[in-house]
This record gives C-alpha cells, sequence and structure tokens, in this order.
C-alpha cells in the first residue's frame, strides 16, 4: 500500500514563501491615512502596529471603515492608536493553516499575526490561509488519484 506524502505546512514556512519578506508596520502616533498609503503600496489589508519594537495592535481596512468612515472622521487628522484594534489574537510559526482558518472564521478577523514565542515573524491573512488549503486538498487529490490508479 502506498504511504501519502503529503504534508500540511507550518505558518513560518508559508510566511517564508510569501512575496513580501518585508515585516510591514506602522507607529500608533502615525496618521490614519499614513498606515492607509502604506496598505495601498503593497496592496495589504492590514499592518502591524509597533511602539518601540512591541507589538500594541493591528490596524486594517475595517478599522478604517468602521472608525473614520462610519463615524464622519478624517483619516489625516485621526492617529492609528484610536483606531487600531488593541486585543490582537496571535497564531505561533509551526501552527498549520487549519488552525489560523479556524480561529479567523470563528472570531470573523481577516489577519493574524504569527509569533515565534515573544518575537514577531510576520503576518497572515485568510487568503494566504485559503490559497495554501487550495494546494495542500490539490496535492492530496492527486496523491488519492494516484493510489488509486496504483
Amino acid at each position: 500500500m502506498k504511504k501519502t506524502n503529503t504534508k500540511t505546512r507550518t505558518l513560518l514556512e508559508i510566511i517564508n514563501d510569501k512575496e513580501i519578506q518585508e515585516l510591514l508596520t506602522v507607529d500608533p502616533k502615525s496618521t490614519v491615512i499614513d498606515a492607509l498609503t502604506i496598505m495601498a503600496k503593497f496592496k495589504i489589508g492590514a499592518l502591524i502596529v509597533l511602539k518601540e519594537r512591541k507589538m500594541v495592535g493591528i490596524v486594517s481596512e475595517r478599522d478604517y471603515a468602521r472608525e473614520i468612515i462610519l463615524e464622519g472622521k478624517s483619516s489625516r487628522n485621526t492617529t492609528v492608536e484610536e483606531i487600531m484594534t488593541k486585543k490582537v489574537l496571535t497564531l505561533s510559526a509551526g501552527d498549520k493553516f487549519e488552525k489560523g482558518l479556524e480561529i479567523m472564521t470563528q472570531k470573523r478577523i481577516r489577519h493574524m499575526p504569527v509569533m515565534d514565542g515573544k518575537k514577531l515573524l510576520g503576518m497572515v491573512s485568510q487568503g494566504d490561509l485559503v490559497k495554501e488549503m487550495i494546494g495542500y486538498q490539490k496535492e492530496l487529490i492527486k496523491e488519492l488519484e494516484a493510489f488509486v490508479y496504483w
């Protein structure tokens, strides 16, 4: 009987394969328009907020929509710390995509930082993890088809 070789990659492996390797962050005292400019430049939906190299939150397009647009505030006069999500859930470097997708779905969030102990490694989006799941399932199907025809 042929055994399957398909393995689920860790979040560290997924981060290491991302197109953007730079850890994209913003200072809490920056204006919201500065954060939006960075997100637009890199075509991403969220930034990690760092204060003195420590993660203090995440700011996302959702935060902008809910706290600036709907509240009638100005993105030029509002700081990131005024709208950022302060209670940040994180994933561990060794976690698999399934865990991230499960948490994101349950909590209705789209971005999660990935940590190695206390060290911030990067961030994964729901899109990153869905892409990983699709790739994993395609490989699994190939292996199962090979097994069936073996």
